[in-house]
């Protein structure tokens, strides 16, 4: 199984975590959702599988390009 790295492209405050660890995820799914300039910006997975794991928590403050979660395909 292959491991897919995601990062998200813009820097702010996670405000939402969807989905736990374990659980599957297609593509287009919304991993991480962060607040930038008053919007709520989605990280979606770019392909199907089970997510690994989380590096973000709850209101954790992010950069542009920073790992916020791992799936497996």
């Amino acid at each position: 199984m292959a491991e897919i790295k995601i990062v998200t492209e813009v820097a702010g405050r996670v405000c939402a975590l969807p989905l736990s660890i374990g659980d599957g995820v297609g593509e287009g799914d919304d991993i991480v959702f962060v607040e930038a300039m008053k919007m709520e910006i989605p990280v979606a997975s770019p392909a199907d599988g089970t997510l690994k794991s989380l590096h973000v928590a709850l209101d954790d403050v992010v950069a542009e390009g920073q790992l916020v979660a791992v799936i497996e395909s």
